[in-house]
């Protein structure tokens, strides 16, 4: 099963749900493949409501962005816990973004969103990737396994954890990493999972940044990936749509 998730940041009104509609009708029209990805998106807090009620029990999915640290209601003015995330109906919920990060969310603070997250039962991809100055050092393995093990613990329910690696380079730029680079990436990051959780679980990991419907044409020669978080294009029923489209050509 491969997951095409789409992250529309902050982006979208009401009327929005137009795009999702459209995009959920190409889901039911595709009889050939539909059975062989999951579609997820997710919209800013504003939307979630109405998104979840009117696609409930429809093949495609809504996620949360994030989540506050601290569970269930307290005073913490303009912010969203788990808690509440899950009573409007939503399994998913985006955590660890490279912007969320940029914005102060640190390893303590992650570790406190991901318990919470599991403890309303909530499915989470959580994303992790490297800095440029990083990348040009050649600690991308080194950067990607520090932050999974200050964040997730053993005793987690890891098949609820899906990891989104999302290079922070990459994002937005147009830049995706080589075909042969990103393969070993996940490679690399498949194996060390199993070790350092020692589980037989099969972690799913998914690829973010700079993904369109022309740079998917590479991404799908590596299939130990198992899906992708879009960004800008999942705007846009038409290049989201696009993007299926042609992992499946």
């Amino acid at each position: 099963m491969k997951y095409f998730i789409g992250n529309w940041k902050m982006f979208g009104i009401p009327g929005s749900i137009k795009i999702v509609d459209r995009i959920n009708k190409f889901l039911n029209k595709d009889k050939k493949n539909n059975k062989k990805y999951k579609v997820i998106i997710a919209p800013p807090h504003t939307l979630l409501q109405d998104f979840s009620q009117k696609f409930k029990d429809k093949k495609i999915s809504i996620s949360a962005q994030n989540c506050f640290y601290k569970d269930h209601f307290g005073a913490h003015t303009g912010s969203v816990s788990a808690f509440m995330i899950k009573r409007l109906g939503i399994n998913h919920i985006i955590i660890g973004h490279s912007e969320n990060r940029a914005s102060g969310e640190n390893d303590v603070i992650l570790k406190e969103k991901i318990f919470t997250a599991l403890k309303n039962n909530l499915n989470i991809i959580f994303c992790i990737g490297e800095n440029k100055i990083q990348k040009r050092k050649k600690l991308t393995t080194k950067v990607l396994k520090k932050q999974i093990t200050k964040v997730l613990k053993r005793n987690y329910n890891l098949k609820k954890i899906i990891i989104a690696y999302e290079p922070i380079w990459s994002i937005g730029t147009g830049k995706v990493p080589k075909t042969n680079e990103l393969k070993k990436t996940v490679i690399i990051l498949k194996k060390f999972l199993k070790l350092n959780f020692r589980t037989k679980h099969n972690f799913q990991i998914l690829y973010g940044g700079s993904v369109d419907n022309k740079s998917i044409h590479n991404f799908k020669l590596i299939k130990e990936l198992d899906g992708f978080l879009i960004g800008g294009a999942s705007k846009s029923s038409k290049k989201f749509i696009d993007i299926i489209r042609n992992f499946y050509k």
